[in-house]
């Protein structure tokens, strides 16, 4: 049997959701639920940023139907990007290692302080059995030239057996014959890899189309878009991530989707493409064409709100 698939968008919360999505002067309360009555999962983003307070993620629990799944994307810090003293909590911005600009430096006893504080921060989607998989979404400079995958062996061990997903920035890891090496080290870690749709030209931070299912149990997708020129350039996320899939865009992406789903148990798709409504509105399209039930259409909702 094929694998189950569940599709989402990366964030649920995105300003160009509140503008064009969801229903003119929707309570910020009231969008998840609305959200979940389309989707069946979708990626935390708030938590790159910062860790979120317990009590706001039981409510998250509380709000969505039972099934629904969260995949919690972690703090930059931990994913090796540039992370400031201010994103850590509170309790724990004394005594760290800083650099000239401000930029914590990851040591060894931040990373497992971060790590503890994460799955206290999860624990009421670990409880409702709505937490999916860990993202790891690394920063370009995290390079093969530079850098080791046994460096992320700390974290993964730290997570314990909780599904973990791991996306890479810089195309090295994936090219000509360290491509076997990458696949061979996330299987042998229980990590799956993250494959992405995103623009088709040959630059260092735009990943290719790998579709490797490292784990049996879980393989991924995201979808940034294709426009290559924001990808590279943009400043803003609308300006790096936003596009319109076509409909034969999102057939190639189809086909790309089964294949992984001949492999594992679950597959996840998130649809990164954040502009405006892009993502949920190419979702709800990628909901139908595999055949899926996408809930109410976001005008309903739209008409009794005006």
């Amino acid at each position: 049997m094929a694998g189950k698939i569940l599709v989402g968008t990366s964030s649920w919360a995105d300003p160009g959701f509140v503008e064009e999505w969801y229903p003119p002067g929707m309570p910020s309360r009231d969008r998840l639920p609305w959200y979940a009555q389309r989707f069946d999962a979708v990626e935390v983003n708030s938590s790159f940023y910062a860790i979120p307070e317990p009590g706001t993620v039981a409510r998250w629990a509380e709000v969505t139907p039972d099934g629904f799944v969260f995949d919690y994307k972690l703090h930059r810090a931990l994913s090796r990007h540039a992370a400031q003293v201010d994103s850590l909590p509170p309790d724990m911005r004394e005594g760290l290692d800083v650099g000239p600009r401000g930029r914590v430096r990851l040591t060894p006893a931040l990373e497992r302080e971060l790590v503890a504080r994460t799955l206290e921060a999860v624990a009421p989607l670990e409880q409702a059995g709505k937490l999916g998989a860990f993202l790891l979404q690394l920063t370009p400079s995290f390079s093969p030239r530079r850098h080791q995958l046994d460096e992320l062996s700390a974290l993964v061990q730290a997570l314990g057996d909780r599904p973990l997903a791991i996306e890479f920035r810089h195309r090295g890891w994936v090219e000509d014959e360290r491509l076997e090496s990458t696949l061979e080290w996330l299987g042998e870690h229980g990590a799956a890899f993250v494959a992405v749709d995103a623009p088709k030209q040959v630059e260092v931070p735009i990943m290719p189309d790998v579709d490797a299912v490292t784990t049996p149990d879980l393989a991924y997708i995201r979808l940034h878009g294709r426009n290559a020129e924001g990808y590279l350039k943009g400043t803003t996320v609308a300006e790096r991530f936003g596009w319109e899939y076509s409909d034969e865009e999102l057939e190639e992406i189809a086909k790309r989707v089964r294949g992984m789903a001949e492999e594992a148990g679950f597959v996840h798709v998130m649809f990164n493409n954040n502009r405006g409504a892009d993502a949920p509105t190419s979702a709800r399209k990628f909901r139908m064409l595999i055949g899926q039930d996408p809930g109410p259409p976001p005008d309903d909702g739209q008409l009794r709100m005006a």
